[in-house]
């Protein structure tokens, strides 16, 4: 795979801003390195980092480019600060920046295919709201959503007494909006969803911070009768948890099959 650090001006955010890209090749991956592409341009996922992180983490702590290979897959992380996927109220435009100008950025710069059976997006922690809150608030765009021990209630994160985020971020994120029943609560948002919703999939170890906020997020979605694949297992908030379900994620996807080596 090509890996690309690509450092472009966001219109949205109103200055300079990077993603990290990979991209699928048909040359030869090298020793000790499956490869693959699919014909035509590939399917692309979507990958969002967590609130301490920026776009090159899932490059660093987890094998995400050899785990994507094999399937013909580019993936595309970019950087959103500590902004929770949100146009901030005391910030900036980052969802915008994610959901509209995102997209249209990448198709101009790589070959991507945009059709919505090819386009898929996941997330932990924060970027696991993020991934479900663009899954369900752009249904039409994917056809999988994916969250990794996601931070999934945020009304209830948000007043909560041991919520490990400071209150002045969220103050700077939602200010002093109401968030309970908007666009930005990912339970309402699955409370009043539709039928042609992409398909979800929820995992949160059962030792984490999230495990609650995880849990009513499924139990919505069961009461709603909205399909949602769910693994709750043994595991905390760390790297080694999500480098192994990033790995049950790609296997998940619903993913043409036309790869060639």
């Amino acid at each position: 795979m090509a890996r690309i650090r690509c450092d472009f001006f966001s219109e949205a955010l109103g200055l300079g801003t990077s993603m990290t890209v990979l991209l699928p090749d048909r040359t030869s991956p090298g020793i000790g390195m499956a490869g693959g592409a699919t014909a035509g341009d590939p399917p692309v996922l979507y990958l969002l980092h967590g609130l301490s992180d920026d776009d090159t983490i899932w490059t660093r702590r987890t094998s995400i480019e050899r785990y994507a290979a094999p399937l013909g897959l580019a993936v595309v992380m970019p950087q959103v600060g500590r902004s929770f996927y949100t146009d901030e109220a005391h910030g900036n435009r980052y969802w915008t920046f994610l959901s509209e100008e995102l997209p249209e950025v990448c198709r101009s710069f790589f070959r991507l295919s945009e059709r919505r059976a090819d386009t898929f997006v996941a997330g932990l922690s924060m970027g696991g709201y993020g991934a479900m809150k663009w899954g369900l608030r752009a249904p039409s765009r994917f056809a999988a959503a994916a969250s990794l021990s996601g931070a999934l209630d945020v009304v209830r994160r948000r007043d909560h007494p041991t919520s490990p985020v400071d209150p002045a971020l969220w103050h700077t994120v939602w200010g002093d909006r109401e968030v309970a029943g908007t666009d930005d609560d990912t339970v309402a948002l699955l409370e009043r969803a539709g039928d042609d919703l992409p398909a979800l999939y929820v995992a949160c170890g059962t030792e984490d911070f999230l495990y609650e906020d995880n849990t009513r997020f499924v139990e919505t979605a069961r009461g709603r009768r909205v399909p949602v694949t769910v693994d709750f297992s043994p595991g905390g908030h760390d790297w080694a948890y999500w480098d192994a379900r990033i790995q049950d994620v790609l296997a998940w996807l619903p993913l043409r099959r036309d790869v060639s080596g």
